[in-house]
Formats: structure tokens, sequence, C-alpha cells
């Protein structure tokens, strides 16, 4: 059908497992006091997602594998459909799609975290088994501790129950110059081979990032370094910072601990400031316990992104059933807090991905297509000046008629077009290569204008020199499009909110707006059954 060098990280849907906690983000901490509600609310479910995570109502923001069970870890607002009155809710699941509900795991009721159980990470401790670490909020004032909890009974399955020992607890207090109330989201743990457990905490010193080490030979007196393992002028509070080692070749995930020259090492923080996520490549020195990112991408704001969407707060995890790294990530609602309380429910996780080191050293549903194209003469020229990929998309767009593009998918279309979220390639003529851009453009997704409807953007690192073909996967799930370009080198999750295009009035088109003739190889289109989150 016919239509008229930087380190990368592979990042590719695939729906499965991790103990990941990743919550509590200081932005998201505005209380909404005359929005919380306390009586049964009515949820409504026209954009409500049908196979992507989220409880049945309410507010959530935020996996471990143990015993052949997969454990969601989130915070959640039982109260209302806002930020605030925050528990550890905990789901489990054998396939990462149908989800349980249990008992709250955590909820403020020490003196260390009576203010609130902020967000962590989980470790499974040889000889213990699973331990939380957690940020706790001491006060008013959101003094910021380190605390763990432990489950109740190791024989359990689906670990209900867990406790937060008076012993060591807090196991971590800001030393003098470091700012309390921006000390938040312990990691994963690490063993080193020198018999020493080290994990990181997310801070800041004015505007610059900072990770702070920390080493135990018990996992539970903790020294700090002399020194933080990384920091960066300009960039503000590091929360939900995450570190681990990928191989240099092949996609198999490494366990944490994980040390060797056949690795590199991701480090990953989600900038307040932003509300993105970005990561870098690089070596860790461990004999200085200091992180170096390589020279082949920024280190800040203009860095690489697993996500060039509404994706934040992510946390991967090591699955040993599956001998996998898998990523999950956090997308917040794009409409108002107002929307939120009558919709009865704000907030899902995005779907699970697999993550690697791609061939070039870059790091990293349903709807697939691959479009290919003959020449790439009437490509268009590309400005140097654009550097930011999300400028682009908003300056150029899908209805502005291009050469190569732009070409892709129009999803969640009113059958006249009124509402329509486009995902597309635009390519450019640089003066060594050919610019690829992926788009995700929301500024036509909704007659209703009271809401955030953003055009995401990404570059996607390909060589259309030695191939004349981009692939492009779409899962789309209501409120949902979540992308992945090129086989998951760029991807880019939007929310959006149709008032046409929804249920059997949706429609899906594949279209081409630039003057080069585009080639569909192959389309394949699944309806999704929805899944069993109760």
């Amino acid at each position: 059908m016919v239509l008229p060098k930087c380190r990368y990280i592979s990042v590719v849907f695939f729906a499965f497992v991790v103990l990941l906690i990743n919550n509590g983000v200081e932005a998201f901490h505005k209380v909404y006091p005359h929005l919380q509600s306390v009586s049964t609310i009515s949820v409504s479910g026209q954009h409500r997602t049908a196979y992507h995570f989220q409880p049945p109502k309410n507010w959530i923001n935020g996996p471990m594998y143990y015993k052949g069970i997969y454990h969601l870890f989130y915070q959640y607002n039982p109260k209302g459909s806002v930020w605030g009155n925050i528990v550890w809710a905990h789901s489990v699941s054998k396939d990462l799609i149908n989800w349980r509900s249990l008992e709250h795991a955590l909820y403020p009721s020490k003196p260390f975290d009576k203010f609130g159980c902020w967000s962590g990470s989980a470790t499974i401790v040889p000889g213990k088994g699973p331990v939380i670490l957690y940020t706790g909020v001491v006060d008013d004032k959101q003094t910021q501790v380190q605390c763990y909890a432990i489950p109740e009974d190791l024989n359990d399955p689906l670990l209900q129950k867990w406790v937060k020992p008076d012993k060591f607890n807090p196991i971590l207090v800001a030393n003098k110059g470091v700012n309390g109330s921006a000390f938040r989201d312990p990691t994963t743990a690490w063993l080193s081979k020198d018999g020493h457990w080290k994990i990181l905490v997310g801070s800041r010193k004015n505007l610059t990032g900072i990770a702070y080490l920390y080493r135990s030979k018990d996992f539970m007196n903790w020294v700090q370094a002399k020194h933080p393992i990384h920091s960066k002028g300009e960039t503000g509070m590091w929360e939900c910072p995450d570190f681990y080692p990928v191989l240099l070749r092949g996609n198999a995930g490494l366990e944490t601990s994980e040390e060797g020259n056949h690795v590199k090492y991701v480090f990953k923080n989600s900038l307040d400031i932003t509300r993105f996520d970005y990561y870098t490549v690089g070596t860790y020195f461990k004999d200085k316990d200091r992180y170096a990112p390589d020279n082949t991408s920024e280190d800040g704001w203009g860095g690489l992104r697993y996500d060039y969407g509404n994706f934040y707060a992510s946390k991967s995890f090591f699955d040993p059933s599956k001998n996998r790294r898998i990523l999950w990530g956090w997308a917040n609602e794009s409409d108002t807090k107002e929307d939120d309380v009558r919709k009865g429910w704000a907030g899902i996780q995005a779907i699970p991905r697999t993550v690697w080191l791609d061939s070039t050293g870059r790091q990293l549903a349903d709807v697939e297509v691959t479009f290919s194209f003959a020449s790439l003469d009437k490509a268009e020229t590309y400005d140097p000046k654009w550097v930011n990929a999300q400028d682009l998309c908003a300056q150029k767009g899908s209805k502005l008629q291009g050469g190569v593009g732009p070409f892709g998918l129009l999803t969640l279309a009113s059958q006249n077009f009124e509402e329509f979220t486009p995902v597309f390639f635009r390519i450019f003529k640089g003066p060594d290569k050919h610019v690829v851009l992926l788009c995700s453009d929301a500024r036509s997704s909704s007659l209703k204008s009271s809401m955030y409807k953003p055009s995401f953007a990404g570059f996607v690192d390909v060589d259309l020199a030695t191939k004349r073909k981009l692939s492009l996967r779409s899962l789309i799930d209501h409120s949902v499009v979540e992308s992945f370009g090129e086989g998951g080198k760029t991807n880019i999750l939007s929310r959006v909110y149709p008032q046409l295009a929804v249920a059997n009035q949706a429609h899906l088109f594949v279209f081409n707006n630039g003057t080069e003739p585009i080639s569909v190889e192959n389309l394949k289109a699944w309806s999704m059954n929805p899944a069993d989150i109760k």
C-alpha cells in the first residue's frame, strides 16, 4: 500500500515484572484539601484504561519478583483522586497484566514517617529476603529520613503484611551539609565485592542535583561516602535515582550487583524542574565510588530520555525468572485536578518495558506498522538551530505538508477528524546524515480546551543511508497513546481525552502528508481485551 552517535538504551514494550517502588515526588506533594474525597466516588470509565495498570479509583503514582509472584507497590490516596493521604498500596500478579489488590503495605504510623511514607526501592537481601527502603517524613516542614520495612512472614508468597521495626529506624538521616527537605528516594542496593552494600539517595544543593552514596556491611548501619557518586549543576532536585549495570553486548538483563569489564552503567534521574526522566551511560569507578558519564550524550536537561512524552519517576529492576531488566514508569493525567475528581481516578503505569544497551550503545502495542520510501531527495533541509525536538514538532506538526513526511498513524480519530492524535515521522536532510523526528501531537486530541495538550517529540538515531524504512508500534488504550519508534529507540507516551473519538466512535488511520510517496510494507492491528485488575 502506498500513501499520497550517542550511547542509547533500547527500551522495548514487554508486559511483565518488577518490585519497583517509585513514589513521592516533590512537585506532586501539593495537597488539595478542597478536593479530597472521603465519600464514595462515582467512577467515570470513558477515559479509563483497559490494560494499563491503575487501581479501581483515586490517585496513584508508582515493581519485585518473589516466589513466583510479581509485586507492585505504589503511592496511593485512598480518600481522593488528588495527591494527599498517601499510603503504599500493594498489588500482585503472575503475568504483569492482571492484578489483585492486597492490604496496604505501608502507611504513616511511626514517628519517623508520621507525615508521610514516600518513595523508595526494594532489595532481595540473601538470608533476609525482601527489604523495602523508603523515605519517611518526620514533620510538617517535610524533613526527610530513610527507613526500612520487612515482611512479617517470609513464607507468605503474597507478602501481605509488612512491619517497620523500631530498631535501626530511621536508618539514615541527613548529615550536616545535606538538605534534609530534599533527601529522598533510596535506590535498590547493590553488593560490592568488598562486602559492602551500597545505595544512592537523591538530593540537591541549591540548583545542583546530587546523588549521595551510602555503604553498609549489615544493611542496617549506613555510612555516607566522602563525596556524592555524581552531581550536576543547574539540574535541580534529583528524584527517583536509578543506577544499574547493562551488558556491553546482548540483550540479557543483569542483577544490580553485577560487576566486570563486560558491563557499562546506566544512571537515571527524574528532574523535578522539567518533570522528565534523563539518563546517561558511563563508567562506575568502584575504587572511588564515582560515576562518570561517557562523552556520548549531554549530562542534564538536554540528555537522553527513556520516553519523550508523559513518563516520570521510572524505576528498573532485574527479573531473574526471565533474565532481563524491566523498566516501569508513571504517567500523570493531563486534564485538571477538578477533572480528576469528577473522573474518580488519576494516574496510570506505563506498559513494562525491557531495557538493554543497543548495538550503537543507546539505552533504551496494539498497532504495528513498517513504512518504506524509495527516495530521500525531497527531504526538507534541517536547520542546525532545531535542537529541541518538541519545539520542532510543534512548529511543523502533521498538518503542514513536507517532503518525506509527516507520515504515520492518526490514532483516536473522530469520523470527521474533529479530534485525532497523530503519531508520525518526519525526515530532514542534515549536513552529514538525515535527521528523523518522531512526534506524538496531542494538540488536536480533544475538543475540550481546559487541559494540557502538548506536542511531544524525540529524534530517532537511525542510519537511512543503509535502510529506507522505519517501524512504529503504538498501544492505544482509551486515554493513552504509547508509541515505540524504530524498535524502541525513541518512545513517547501521551495522555489524551477525546470527547467524540471514544469507544466505537474512535478510528485509526494511516496517513502521509509529504510529497514523497510512502509505502506500508506491513500493518498489524489487534483489539486488546481488558485486563483483570481488582
